[in-house]
């Protein structure tokens, strides 16, 4: 089949890649020269895990291209994907212009008969939205359909999502239209659950808001935990080992970022309140989200003596999650914002993401490994929960500090080991270990 993915991003590139590599042939569109002169040379905008070997052979086998030439590749197509970014407004809405952008440019493309899917995050209407804007533009008398086939990716494991999600969501007007998704899709073998439009489009929304929900419940259930002398992880462990919970998304933290559950909970929260309805629950999950730093950054302060002034920070970790170089709704801007401005000296190290962070922090000093990170330092401080950490020799880290305080706001430590090797240690929802 021939499809053509309008969007480089995560999702666009991903989605281009496997679909190639199932053997389509597929053409990736982006506006940005720079980006499309990057992918033809092989070199990829994003980190993740695996695209840019799979990208190099669909290339080299002839199935995979990249170009600024929307027309021509929607011309070719027999599907279209829109897989554009939908970033924040200011109140909380998604931006839809490079949706509507995408539209038009499908619409002055459109020659025959194609299938339109919104891969994209969109709020419910938005396949009403682009068949009218399409309707409306196209300059020839031909049919087309809209679809809404939202992606469940995880940054870091995007390419085994693909391969293999636990289910595959088709929104067609009529079940004629879904079988040309589903065959598409037929290779993976993978569930599907055909419905109208407008539900696929809300439960792209409501997965993302649940799964946000459970990450704030874990939090508040870790904030009661500090208070009353409970350990959170076994807390944790053992609401997760009923079938109804579930472990996952409950691991207690510096709350939830990236690029999905910030925004998608704004857009959802935005879109009951046009409707009428005051979603309490889905705010009271912002507002724990957006206190978590914060109650983190208060007790390191206190831990220091009530002040950052002249101290030195080691922190460890700047990517959203581990396995990304992505710094959308990163916890250490956050973090990192504020030692800086309390005035604190800041050195830190993340695997993949210093060159992102860099140009949002130029004033941070920079270190080649987390033994760097820590040398000299009055505190260091887990933000991202990198493999790599969880394996440090962590008696050279407590010898090159020049005072032995760790805030791990992801509990990867044990507090008792730590608390063995003289270090005063504190973490989200676990009792403390302060130095005696």
């Amino acid at each position: 089949m021939n499809l053509c993915v309008i969007g480089t991003g995560y999702v666009g590139l991903v989605t281009g890649c496997v679909f190639s590599d199932l053997g389509n042939e597929v053409v990736c569109v982006d506006k940005d020269a720079d980006k499309i002169a990057m992918l033809e040379r092989g070199e990829m905008p994003i980190y993740e895990p695996g695209l840019e070997e799979l990208a190099r052979r669909n290339v080299e086998d002839r199935r995979l291209f990249f170009t600024q030439n929307l027309h021509k590749a929607v011309e070719h197509s027999d599907v279209v994907f829109i897989c554009v970014g939908t970033p924040p407004l200011e109140n909380g809405d998604p931006d839809m212009r490079y949706v509507e952008e995408a539209a038009k440019g499908i619409a002055g493309a459109l020659n025959r008969y194609k299938v339109i899917v919104n891969k994209s995050t969109v709020p419910v209407g938005t396949g009403n939205r682009v068949r009218e804007i399409i309707d409306r533009h196209k300059r020839h008398d031909v049919d087309f359909d809209v679809v809404s086939n939202p992606e469940f990716l995880r940054e870091g494991s995007a390419i085994k999502d693909t391969l293999e999600p636990d289910r595959i969501v088709i929104g067609a007007p009529s079940q004629v239209v879904a079988m040309k998704l589903l065959e598409l899709y037929a290779p993976l073998e993978r569930p599907m659950i055909i419905t109208d439009v407008a539900s696929a489009e809300m439960i792209k929304y409501a997965s993302n808001a649940f799964l946000a929900t459970k990450i704030s419940f874990a939090n508040s259930i870790a904030n009661i935990c500090e208070a009353v002398g409970a350990d959170v992880v076994q807390v944790i462990k053992g609401m997760g080992m009923d079938n109804r919970i579930g472990p996952a998304f409950l691991n207690a933290g510096l709350g939830y970022g990236g690029s999905c559950f910030p925004k998608d909970s704004s857009a959802l929260a935005r879109t009951a309140e046009k409707v009428g309805y005051d979603f309490k629950l889905l705010k009271a999950v912002m507002e724990v989200n957006k206190e978590q730093p914060v109650r983190f950054l208060d007790r390191l302060k206190t831990a220091m003596s009530g002040s950052f002034e002249g101290k030195i920070v080691g922190v460890l970790g700047l990517a959203f999650k581990p396995n990304t170089d992505d710094m959308r709704d990163a916890k250490s801007l956050e973090i990192i914002a504020n030692l800086l401005a309390g005035g604190a000296s800041v050195k830190a190290y993340d695997p993949i993401a210093i060159e992102n962070t860099r140009r949002i922090f130029p004033q941070v000093c920079y270190m080649h490994n987390a033994y760097q990170a820590a040398e000299g330092a009055d505190a260091l401080v887990i933000v991202t929960e990198w493999n790599e950490f969880k394996l440090l020799n962590m008696e050279r880290i407590k010898a090159s500090m020049n005072v032995p305080l760790i805030f791990d706001g992801r509990n990867i430590y044990d507090p008792a080991k730590l608390r063995r090797l003289g270090f005063e240690y504190h973490c989200v929802g676990r009792p403390s270990a302060p130095l005696k």
